[in-house]
């Protein structure tokens, strides 16, 4: 592994400073958004904790050292802000946290959220909102493209399942209402099946309860394609951290926290999966940034 790593991660750097092969939209204006394959799951170790540890893993060829952060650390290194649609570990760890703070760069993450991720985080609020119950969530995707053959194998599976598994827990707070969300069997499958190409089917059952313990049942079919899903969150991303950057707004840019299924967040601060909470959160940023009055939906001021 020593004898390609150091090239390799040196060759991502040249490419990122040069042409346009990962993602950059205008040389003046660079930035990296990746929809690379997912890496076989791995925890962060620590050799992920400091920049120089890193570093030092890097130049020993460490096992620990995945693919997907090797690419983000040449682009940061080369000053180039950094989009992760996959759901790999890749930036999110310390050490290349730290980096992107050195480097004044921002950086944002992780796993694009196109399709059926995409709808629990419209339903779950939903259900919180009307404080209906939930005892289990079964989810199954088809898919016959690339993404579908890798994420075929047990391993990669796992890091797309661990970035999906956490959404509903996040937004239905079931520490705090134990009675309605304390309990939920949630389940998550991917199949591979080459006959469907680009398109993607993901199939729902949700079982929920309602007033006076009475079970009910919503089925969601959604059938898409990923490239159309997806290709308007990378213009849009390539546009907003293209102004990050030239706003001068380094590390996490958590406001962008609307496109990702498992939103990168600042130590101690919980992901926000609310869909509509992560819009607001969105909006109220460039609002700001402007100058402009908040949005609060307060609706007194329409009386005065």
């Amino acid at each position: 592994m020593s004898e390609w790593l150091r090239p390799a991660c040196r060759s991502c750097g040249r490419d990122c400073r040069s042409d346009n092969r990962c993602g950059v939209v205008d040389l003046k204006h660079r930035g990296v958004l990746v929809g690379a394959a997912t890496d076989l799951y791995k925890v962060d170790a620590g050799i992920n904790n400091k920049a120089h540890l890193f570093e030092a893993g890097l130049k020993a060829s460490h096992d620990d050292i995945a693919p997907s952060q090797i690419y983000a650390y040449a682009c940061l290194k080369m000053g180039v802000p950094y989009a992760n649609g996959a759901p790999n570990l890749s930036l999110d760890t310390p050490a290349l946290l730290e980096l992107a703070r050195k480097q004044n760069l921002p950086i944002t993450g992780k796993d694009f959220k196109t399709g059926q991720t995409l709808m629990k985080t419209i339903l779950a609020p939903g259900f919180k909102a009307r404080m209906l119950g939930l005892e289990g969530w079964y989810s199954t995707n088809i898919l016959g493209n690339r993404d579908g053959e890798v994420l075929d194998d047990p391993e990669s599976f796992k890091s797309k399942e661990v970035s999906k598994l956490g959404v509903i827990d996040s937004i239905l707070q079931p520490e705090l209402y134990p009675e309605l969300y304390g309990n939920i069997s949630h389940v998550v499958r991917i199949n591979y099946y080459p006959p469907r190409g680009d398109n993607k089917e993901g199939w729902d059952n949700i079982d929920i309860v309602g007033w006076l313990g009475y079970p009910m049942q919503i089925k969601v079919n959604f059938l898409c394609r990923d490239s159309i899903l997806a290709a308007p969150i990378v213009l849009d991303l390539a546009l907003f951290m293209d102004f990050a950057h030239r706003a001068g707004m380094s590390g996490i840019q958590e406001w962008l926290s609307f496109y990702w299924k498992s939103p990168m967040t600042p130590e101690g601060l919980y992901p926000e999966h609310d869909l509509f909470i992560q819009l607001m959160k969105l909006k109220n940023t460039l609002r700001w940034m402007r100058g402009e009055d908040l949005i609060t939906h307060l609706g007194l001021e329409y009386y005065d």
